[in-house]
C-alpha cells in the first residue's frame, strides 16, 4: 500500500502542476507579470519575456497533494503551509518590483523567511540533538542552540536554492535531485509523512521542468525558489536530521551540496567584496560555467551530475549508517 501511496502522490502532485502551468502562464502575460528581459544586465540571459506565475502551481500541487495523501493536520503542518504563504507573498512582491525593472530591498525578505523558519521551529520541528558516536547516548542541544541552528538551516537552505535560481531548469533540477535524496533517506528511517513531503516535492519540480527547461517557457520566481528551498529545509529537519549521529548529519548537506557549498563561496566573495550578500550579481558558479564557453544546456547537465554524485554519496553514507 504504502508503494501506491507514494506513486500516487507522485502522480497527483505533477499533473496538477503540468496543468496548471499553462493557464497560469496566459493569466501572467495579461497581467503583465513578466520577467523582461535587460540587456544591461548580466543575469538576464533570456531574450523574449517570461511569466512568473509557475510558484502558485508549484505551491497547490505540493500541498494539495500533501494534505491528500498524508493527511497529516498537525501544527507541524499548519506552520509549514503558514510558512509557505509568507514565502510565497513576500515573493510575489519581490517579482512584481522585477517586472518594473526594480529591486525589492533585502530586509522585508530576511524577516519573512526568518519569520517562516521560526514558525516552523516553534511548530515542534527542530533540530534538537544527535547520538554520540562513542557512547550511543543521545545529546539533546541547548534550547537557544537548537533555535539558533534550526533557524540557520531553514534559512540558509531557503536562500541557496533561491540563489541557484538564475538559468533555465538549474534550480528546478537541482532540488529534484535532494528530493529523491530525501525520499530514500525517508523510506530507510521509516517516516512515512517526510517521504510523501519529499515524492511530491519530486512531482511539482519534474513537471515544473517540463516548462522550465532551455529555452523555458516559465519561471517560478522568488515566489517559487523560496517556498522550493524552504520545504526542502522543513523535510530534511523531519527527516535526515531527526534522531541522527555525528556522520549522517552530512547526509542532507550532501543532498543539497551544489547550492550549499556554491552559494557559500559567493556570500563570502560578497562580503570580502563589502556587498549585501542579497545583491544580485552573475558570480554562481553556472555563470562562471557560462563565462568559461559552456553553454545553458551543458551548465546545466554539469551542475546536476555534480549533484547526483553528491547525492549518491550521501546515500552510500546512509547505508553504511544502517
Amino acid at each position: 500500500m504504502s508503494v501506491i501511496l507514494y506513486v500516487f502522490s507522485f502522480l497527483v502532485s505533477f499533473f496538477i502542476v503540468y496543468l496548471l502551468i499553462p493557464p497560469l502562464g496566459r493569466l501572467a502575460f495579461r497581467l503583465d507579470f513578466v520577467d523582461k528581459p535587460r540587456q544591461d544586465v548580466e543575469r538576464k540571459i533570456h531574450r523574449e519575456p517570461i511569466p512568473l506565475t509557475a510558484s502558485y502551481a508549484i505551491f497547490l500541487g505540493f500541498f494539495i497533494t500533501y494534505l491528500l495523501f498524508a493527511r497529516d493536520f498537525s501544527m507541524e503542518t499548519v506552520a509549514l503551509f503558514a510558512g509557505g504563504v509568507l514565502l510565497l507573498t513576500i515573493g510575489t512582491v519581490d517579482d512584481w518590483y522585477k517586472t518594473k525593472g526594480k529591486d525589492f530591498p533585502a530586509l522585508p525578505k530576511l524577516v519573512v523567511q526568518v519569520s517562516a523558519a521560526i514558525l516552523v521551529y516553534l511548530s515542534g520541528n527542530a533540530f534538537t540533538g544527535f547520538y554520540n558516536p562513542f557512547s550511543g547516548d543521545y545529546i539533546i542541544l541547548p534550547v537557544v542552540l537548537s533555535f539558533l541552528l534550526t533557524i540557520i538551516w531553514i534559512f540558509g537552505v531557503t536562500t541557496v536554492i533561491n540563489f541557484s535560481d538564475g538559468m533555465d531548469g538549474l534550480a528546478g533540477g537541482l532540488t529534484a535531485i535532494s528530493a529523491v535524496t530525501l525520499f530514500v533517506v525517508a523510506l530507510a528511517k521509516g517516516q512515512s509523512a517526510s517521504a510523501i513531503m519529499a515524492i511530491s516535492l519530486v512531482g511539482v519540480t519534474i513537471a515544473y521542468l517540463r516548462y522550465n527547461k532551455p529555452p523555458a517557457k516559465i519561471f517560478m520566481g522568488d515566489a517559487g525558489a523560496t517556498f522550493l528551498g524552504f520545504i526542502l529545509a522543513v523535510i530534511a529537519l523531519d527527516g535526515a536530521f531527526k534522531q541522527a549521529t555525528v556522520l549522517s548529519l552530512f547526509i542532507p548537506i550532501l543532498a543539497l551540496g551544489v547550492p550549499i557549498f556554491d552559494n557559500i563561496f559567493v556570500v563570502i566573495r560578497r562580503f570580502v567584496q563589502g556587498k549585501s550578500i542579497y545583491q544580485a550579481d552573475a558570480t554562481q558558479v553556472h555563470y562562471r560555467l557560462l563565462r568559461a564557453g559552456l553553454n545553458q544546456k551543458q551548465v546545466v547537465a554539469v551542475l546536476c551530475l555534480i549533484s547526483l554524485c553528491l547525492s549518491l554519496s550521501s546515500i552510500i553514507l546512509l547505508l553504511i549508517q544502517t
